[in-house]
């Protein structure tokens, strides 16, 4: 019977036939239901495909993303997180947590010495398959699309038992809604690039930063076919010729060495909006901070496409 529960209830039909026989029986069924799983147990499957079980919620936590600390925080379980990647900083209170090198690179001994519940961390970490030997609990997200943030939002929600997790998502969505409409029509013919690393890496179509991009109604010069984040050639830049460009300041110290950038429209006419370290972090992750990244990229658009942002 594929169901353990309905031969539970089925012996316990037979058991009131044979009273005789009710110590065998019930020692029976008293193994059937060790067996059985408990009736808290989380299963949640990872962007892996893998299914990770957890006999219950988990309290100690070592999140080596910082979108899905900032995730984990939104949700109001903070106080669950004992180490993290040294790149998650926000919100303040992570940055008194014991810090575990980089999330492709994580100090294994630093984690494993935390004794976390679970481990969070990007699909592209390698360190993966070393914590599971361990005997560690590990759950792998890589959220790259809007799509992808509604459904890891889901997934953590599940993990850490909170009720109604899509309510992040639903103020991100309405944040990005309102960033969209400030903005005049107009600036629908506007062709951004919008660069992530100086790789140079670009926000594809295809990415969240990309759909975000889409949402206030402009154009992406970098086609969804190229994939998320594509490193480009830095003259299929200078050859698409943006209108206006997105780079934060780690980018835009070399970007005078590039060659051909300074005869591009966007350098020549000064339509560059330059992100401080703190404001580009907002931006490239895809988290509950979203809504604020788009409302830094509609203020962009308002003061270098032209247009003005309604108040």
């Amino acid at each position: 019977m594929s169901d353990p529960w309905r031969f539970v209830a089925a012996a316990t039909a037979v058991i009131s036939r044979f009273p005789a026989r009710l110590p065998r029986i019930n020692l029976l069924l008293s193994l059937v239901l060790l067996g059985l799983p408990s009736a808290h147990a989380l299963q949640v499957t990872d962007d892996r495909g893998v299914v990770v079980t957890l006999a219950q919620p988990p309290q100690r936590i070592v999140s080596l993303l910082p979108a899905l600390t900032e995730i984990v925080c939104e949700l109001d379980q903070c106080a669950r997180l004992v180490g993290v990647d040294r790149y998650s900083n926000y919100p303040q209170s992570v940055q008194t947590l014991p810090k575990v090198g980089g999330g492709l690179d994580p100090n294994i001994e630093a984690i494993v010495a935390l004794k976390p519940d679970v481990v969070l961390m990007a699909t592209s970490s390698r360190a993966a398959d070393r914590l599971r030997s361990l005997g560690l609990k590990v759950m792998a997200f890589e959220p790259k699309t809007h799509a992808d943030v509604k459904r890891v939002l889901e997934k953590v929600g599940q993990v850490l038992a909170v009720p109604d997790a899509q309510r992040v998502w639903r103020a991100i969505d309405a944040s990005v809604m309102a960033a969209a409409q400030s903005l005049p029509k107009r600036l629908a013919t506007t062709r951004v690039y919008f660069e992530v690393n100086p790789g140079p890496y670009g926000a594809g179509e295809s990415s969240f930063i990309g759909e975000t991009l889409s949402r206030l109604g402009v154009k992406n010069i970098i086609p969804a076919k190229l994939g998320p984040f594509p490193k480009l050639n830095p003259e299929f830049i200078v050859r698409a010729n943006p209108d206006l460009i997105m780079i934060g300041q780690r980018s835009v110290d070399n970007m005078g060495q590039r060659p051909g950038w300074a005869s591009m429209r966007a350098v020549r006419e000064q339509r560059l909006c330059v992100f401080s370290l703190v404001q580009s972090d907002v931006l490239v992750r895809p988290g509950p901070r979203m809504g604020e990244g788009a409302r830094l990229m509609a203020q962009c658009l308002a003061d270098k496409a032209g247009g003005a942002v309604k108040p």
